[in-house]
């Protein structure tokens, strides 16, 4: 076997650089499922940066954000430096007295503005047995130590873009000197108008060309102009239409963004050869990886660390994680001297149609009417009457009176579905928001591997106008969709389209269903989702029949495919998940994946949980009266998480016992949060405190 002395002397005369690959040593290759060439920028931590994209911890804070000189053809770097912007905010409350600049925040354990220079390498991936673009990057900061090597991974939360965790995992591993590798899981914000042809490339720039993009609807072009004649104006997403159901791979995407982590390590601290090839330095051996992220992407790192066969992860520490454990009905789950939950893990898209159904109507009920923070603000009451009545009339509530009627939706979500009440305040905007509903619309569909022409229940996605009816979305709008969007709608002025509403085709929000001719924000279109989330038509109880049928039996496949197994191969691993999530209920996620975990993994469990008190899912929600007085940042405790594995692995540290966090509500606005309202997870918890699974259950104290 040549020695790599003599590859670097003898490949300057005669061998060839397939003859050193064949010599057996340890060359760093391009991984085969990069698609591509792979784009890589420096950013000297001045002008730009890594973390904040130029604006540094004061722009991030700023209400202002930042503009493009030409609207309607922004440049890659602005879209980029407005995507990290809104990406940011999204999930981190900056608002003063909040955290921001003193808990977390870029400048904090960072100095100045919080500015990362660095490198960034961005580039496609594919996954076997698909061909839908999956984007992958990799961030180098100038303070990345060969000597502690360290990867965190940061794959994008909700349906986000490439820049989605920016703010979470990006952020703390930055800090660290980590590199961190991102992906946009299959999702990210993807949009193909079919009108015009019009898509994102991989920097967020439109074109109508046959080229590289991240997502183009499966259409021919005769196809496509047919379903624009019949449904104009219309748009594809990435998440929803392509087919591919890329939740079941969320896990591999992570382990591939590690695997490209690596690559570009390597390329640029691998040892020289002479010959255009670097021998590999830096392995898994010697580099710390820990897997991280919140909310979709938790649960992406988590289905990595499942997966993760060739010893690529360390740790886990994740927060709020979307994770859809296995059905495992041999434990049960018990909050204090409460009701015994036996029907836990259920799946995302069944208590999320739950929500889409019923949440519309609980609003109004009279326990949470007024004191639900902001529900009249984004809630409208007339509305609600309506969905109410119509559910009634449907016989899916009972009660002689609106009121009696709303109670009864609220008592089915929490007694039926397995919602916890500490929800309830905040679900009425989240309803608002059509959080509910535009997951439910994406995921069905995705589950299903739907296209957009199969336009499951009548719902398709479009800018809509005055009264609700479609139009255009605006040149500019449409330009900066990378840099506004979600990846779910209603978001960055595309809406939920109900095309079966009473009229004409109608924003959801705003839509008379047929059935009742009230304006009951599409409760049929949510009612036919719900449907073919359970099998069975939710108001004659007769299971579907026909495409019906078909459809519902592919969402249970599609949704059979992203179970979680609750193995973590003994991995370190955190949870922290607030008690009052209103998008990922507990008693279906972080709780039963507990229970699962110390089922297949008994002794050699390392999972820990911490659920924290006065805690829930969206962050940005803290800068509003009424939130703010009520709710701590969950993202600190997060960011507690990561320094945990990391005492772990670094140093050897127990991790703390599983364990209720009680926090202390900063009681007003106005009252700056402090450590008093932070209370740290315990080395040492109160008897009281833990969490435990003994005699066949999951006990969470009071």
């Amino acid at each position: 076997m040549k020695t790599l002395l003599q590859c670097t002397l003898i490949g300057a005369v005669t061998l060839t650089v397939s003859a050193c690959k064949e010599s057996g040593l340890p060359f760093n290759q391009l991984p085969d499922f990069i698609q591509g060439d792979v784009q890589s920028s420096q950013y000297d931590g001045t002008t730009n940066d890594l973390l904040t994209g130029g604006l540094g911890a004061s722009g991030l804070a700023s209400g202002t954000a930042p503009a493009f000189d030409d609207p309607i053809n922004p440049t890659a770097e602005e879209l980029r430096t407005l995507a990290i912007y809104n990406n940011y905010r999204a999930l981190v409350d900056t608002v003063p007295g909040g955290g921001y600049g003193e808990f977390f925040g870029p400048q904090v354990g960072n100095g100045g503005e919080g500015m990362i220079p660095g490198e960034e390498h961005l580039a496609y991936m594919s996954v076997e047995d698909s061909d839908v673009p999956v984007t992958v990057m990799v961030q180098v900061p100038d303070s990345f130590d060969l000597d502690q090597a360290c990867i965190v991974t940061a794959p994008s939360s909700g349906s986000r873009g490439i820049y989605g965790a920016i703010g979470t995992a990006g952020e703390w591993g930055l800090k660290k000197g980590c590199a961190v590798v991102y992906t946009d899981k299959g999702t990210g914000t993807g949009s193909h108008n079919l009108a015009t042809n019009a898509a994102q490339r991989i920097d967020g720039t439109l074109t109508q060309a046959d080229e590289p993009v991240q997502f183009r609807a499966d259409l021919d072009d005769q196809a496509r102009a047919d379903f624009d004649a019949t449904w104009p104006d219309r748009f594809a997403y990435k998440h929803a239409h392509s087919r591919v159901n890329p939740e079941a791979d969320w896990g591999r995407h992570v382990l591939q963004s590690i695997e490209f982590g690596f690559y570009v390590l390597n390329e640029k601290f691998g040892q020289e050869t002479g010959i255009g090839l670097k021998v590999v330095k830096v392995k898994p051996k010697n580099t710390l990886v820990i897997a991280s992220s919140v909310s979709n992407g938790g649960g992406a790192s988590v289905r990595a660390a499942e997966l993760d066969d060739s010893g690529l992860i360390d740790g886990v520490a994740v927060s709020e994680p979307n994770v859809n454990p296995q059905v495992d009905t041999s434990f049960t789950i018990r909050q204090g001297d409460g009701p015994v939950l036996a029907e836990h893990s259920r799946s995302l898209l069944d208590y999320t149609t739950a929500l889409a159904v019923y949440q519309g109507c609980a609003n109004i009920a009279p326990e949470i009417r007024d004191d639900a923070p902001l529900n009249a603000v984004f809630n409208n009451f007339t509305i609600a009457e309506n969905i109410c009545n119509s559910l009634a009339n449907k016989g899916l509530v009972s009660g002689a009176t609106t009121d009696d009627r709303a109670s009864d939706a609220l008592r089915i979500l929490e007694e039926e579905v397995g919602i916890q009440p500490e929800q309830n305040l905040l679900a009425p905007v989240h309803f608002g928001l059509s959080v509910a509903q535009g997951i439910s619309v994406t995921y069905a569909n995705a589950y299903g591997k739907a296209g957009v022409e199969d336009s499951l229940c009548n719902i398709s996605l479009a800018a809509t106008g005055a009264g609700g009816a479609v139009t255009q979305l605006s040149d500019a709008q449409e330009a900066a969709l990378f840099s506004a969007s979600n990846g779910i709608p209603p978001s960055a002025g595309v809406n939920l389209v109900y095309d079966n509403a009473e009229g004409q085709p109608t924003n959801l929000a705003v839509s008379a269903s047929p059935s009742s001719s009230q304006q009951d924000f599409g409760l049929d279109a949510l009612l036919c989702l719900r449907s073919l989330a359970v099998g069975t038509d939710v108001v004659s109880g007769v299971p579907l029949s026909g495409a019906a049928a078909d459809m519902s039996d592919r969402i249970a496949d599609g949704i059979g495919q992203i179970r979680a197994t609750g193995n973590l191969q003994g991995k370190p691993t955190v949870f922290v998940t607030g008690r009052a999530d209103a998008i990922l209920p507990i008693n279906h996620t972080s709780r039963p994946y507990f229970g699962l975990n110390q089922r297949v993994e008994g002794s050699n469990s390392n999972l820990r949980y911490y659920e924290i008190l006065n805690a829930h899912h969206l962050d940005v929600l803290n800068g509003f009266p009424g939130l703010a007085d009520r709710y701590v940042p969950l993202h600190h405790y997060f960011f507690q998480a990561l320094d945990l594995v990391w005492a772990n692995l670094a140093d050897k540290q127990a991790l703390p016992p599983s364990q209720v966090v009680r926090t202390v509500p900063r009681g007003d606005i106005t009252t700056p949060l402090s450590e008093a309202n932070l209370t740290p997870i315990s080395g040492n918890p109160d008897v009281g405190d833990r969490i435990v699974f003994a005699d066949d259950q999951v006990k969470i104290p009071d």
